[in-house]
């Protein structure tokens, strides 16, 4: 120790200070990220290590509910007994667990799904309680398995997987507790099918073709035969579906549709004569819901303008009423209990990370069941984001959140632009996390922009992006750099652009067309050339991507993936680039990274890089996560703070 001491005094920028950089993992791939100083570590901690919670499912019998938080690397399941209670942990993978459901007669055991380092490839799980035991329910494979649903008295469940071929996503039956009765039921073709609910006779299912944000169908399916007829006219394109409920008795459906409709509204279908009968017209999209065990009430949310509302039909009555007990902001699936009288609920809100509140549907009393730590964040000095509003090159009204810098900032502040994912998504005003670092400690304006084809904004919204017109939504945020300029307390000349998945081809289209008004850009598990991208995403995903970017088959439409392509157009770029990704992403390749990098390096560029082998669509692994944001934050120091 003494001998280190001498050395650190007559040599302090000798290699001994190396050991307060913090250098990449094994599992990490770097190319161009500097060693992280510790003191970057240090700043970032408290915002580093907040969590969040989120509802699973009921126990049957019980007032107790499995969630999912996570107290070490990643989410893991927990037993709640009651509200603010000790969080029991029941499974302790590597990989994250959100998704469970328990057996709905006794509860003795639940089912959840699990992949490996990311790869999507989801199994089927049994947990028996009693003894802690785990076993594995499908075949372990590249295969994906899930959408569990229940028969009404507890012994099999019907799933989706893709176990035949990798490509079609068919329905098998299986009873749990004999894993080995497992059979394919209904073949399909395609990726999108969904088992939507199972009859209360057990005879029928209810199933979805899922063909794209704009379209999907229903069908119906005699589980003894495995013979699917359709409900609804799959002639008829444009009409989008959502969840589906059998009513009590079996005789009608309740659903979400937007047929007639800009937005998703609740409806109830009569399964003999066919005929719809809308229970719902607010304008805007019914995004979830649930129906009461005696079948009498449904508590279903809305996404009004990027923030949730929760309202409770009584079904006799036909009548709807506002829940208002719950604080503002953006809700999760709401799941009543069996008593008919509880609902579980995620809520998620700028100034506290996702927690679980039950809403007691007699007193309409609010009551929180988790309180997931923030890290040493107080919510007071978390900024509130603003509603804002622009006009696009076509005079469309487009808009986002924005968060402005601290009134301790001085001068015209930076800015990022962070652009959703989806490219069906839709950015809300929900906690940002380590996001707030550079808010609150850097001083920089952030924008959540909903360019066209995000969703939340009507159906005609929502499509104003596909095939030809994809770069459509990249003018939008040229248009958006143009409203920064007129912001006297921004600065116009300080913008960087950031976006994962669809967000990350964003990112990089905004850097090839407005290379003069961007100063650095990160993208984060993003398209480079969509002809490229739908070549190698997973089969089973390739024909429902093909209806949102366009046939790369059609020659005249891969000329134009090709014309627009950032891969492509490369050699436009002339701002620094932070690209990330996960080694095992099924949706966006590891290649599509891999060549964008090297197309902008061969041509001179500034490139880091940036690849955990160990993850999927996105960094889910805390240490990963961690290094990410470490580098993100001395990338951002370096080029776009100067």
């Amino acid at each position: 120790m003494k001998v280190r001491f001498l050395l650190a005094l007559l040599f302090p920028f000798s290699l001994l200070a190396q050991q307060d950089l913090i250098r990449p993992y094994a599992n990490l791939i770097t190319d161009g990220i500097p060693d992280i100083p510790v003191s970057v570590k240090q700043e970032l901690q408290r915002y580093s290590e907040s969590r969040s919670a989120s509802f699973a499912d009921w126990h049957p019998k019980n007032k107790q509910m499995l969630i999912s938080t996570r107290f070490g690397s990643v989410a893991q399941l927990h037993s709640l007994n009651m509200p603010l209670g000790a969080r029991k942990q029941l499974t302790f993978f590597e990989d994250a667990i959100s998704d469970a459901t328990y057996e709905p007669v006794n509860g003795k055991y639940f089912l959840f799904t699990k992949d490996q380092a990311g790869n999507e490839f989801g199994q089927i799980y049994r947990y028996d309680i009693a003894a802690g035991e785990i076993a594995l329910l499908t075949d372990g494979g590249r295969s994906q398995n899930g959408g569990i649903r229940w028969s009404k008295d507890g012994k099999q469940v019907v799933f989706s997987s893709t176990m035949r071929n990798g490509a079609d996503r068919d329905i098998y039956i299986m009873d749990p507790l004999k894993p080995e009765s497992k059979k394919l039921l209904i073949e399909n073709k395609g990726g999108g099918w969904s088992v939507a609910d199972w009859s209360p006779d057990g005879r029928q299912l209810l199933i979805m073709d899922y063909r794209s944000a704009n379209e999907s169908h229903y069908w119906v399916a005699n589980v003894e035969s495995g013979i699917k007829t359709p409900l609804t006219d799959t002639s008829v394109h444009g009409v989008s579906l959502g969840q589906a409920r059998f009513s009590r008795n079996g005789s009608g459906i309740f659903y979400e549709t937007d047929a007639e409709s800009e937005f998703k509204r609740l409806a109830f279908m009569d399964l003999n004569t066919r005929k719809v009968k809308y229970l719902t017209n607010i304008p805007w999209d019914v995004e979830s819901f649930d129906l009461s065990a005696d079948g009498r009430t449904v508590v279903f949310t809305s996404n009004e303008e990027g923030l949730s509302k929760l309202y409770q039909l009584n079904v006799a009555a036909g009548v709807v009423k506002e829940i208002k007990s719950l604080s503002s902001g953006v809700y999760g699936s709401p799941s009543i209990h069996s008593n008919g009288r509880l609902i579980a609920i995620t809520v998620n809100a700028h100034h506290s990370p996702a927690d679980i509140y039950t809403v007691d549907l007699i007193t309409l009393k609010a009551t929180r069941w988790t309180e997931s730590e923030m890290g040493g964040l107080v919510s007071s000095r978390l900024i509130q984001p603003k509603l804002i509003r622009w006009k696009s090159f076509d005079d469309r009204n487009i808009s986002g959140f924005y968060y402005p810098a601290p009134a301790a900032f001085k001068g015209k502040r930076p800015v990022i632009i962070n652009i959703h994912g989806g490219p069906e998504g839709q950015s809300r005003p929900v906690f940002l996390g380590g996001t707030n670092y550079f808010i609150n400690e850097l001083g920089i304006a952030m924008i959540f922009p909903n360019v066209r084809g995000s969703s939340g904004f009507g159906k005609s919204f929502l499509a104003m992006d596909n095939g030809f017109n994809r770069e459509h939504s990249v003018r939008d945020i040229g248009s958006l750099l143009g409203w920064i300029e007129k912001q006297p307390e921004l600065d116009a000349s300080r913008v960087m652009v950031t976006g994962g998945s669809y967000g990350g081809y964003m990112t990089l289209a905004v850097l090839t067309n407005y290379p003069d008004a961007i100063k650095c850009g990160i993208d984060v598990v993003g398209i480079s050339n969509f002809n490229t991208f739908l070549k190698n995403t997973e089969s089973y995903r390739r024909d429902l991507r093909r209806v949102e970017y366009g046939d790369e088959r059609d020659p005249a439409m891969y000329k134009f993936l090709e014309d627009i392509s950032p891969l492509n157009n490369a050699g436009k770029i002339k701002s620094p680039l932070f690209i990330v990704q996960g080694g095992n992403d099924p949706r966006v390749p590891r290649t599509e990274a891999e060549q964008m990098a090297a197309g902008v390096k061969s041509r001179g560029g500034v490139i880091w890089y940036l690849e955990a082998k160990d993850e999927g669509h996105g960094f889910r692994k805390k240490a990963n996560a961690d290094y990410q944001r470490w580098a993100t934050v001395m990338f951002i120091r370096k080029y776009l703070l100067d």
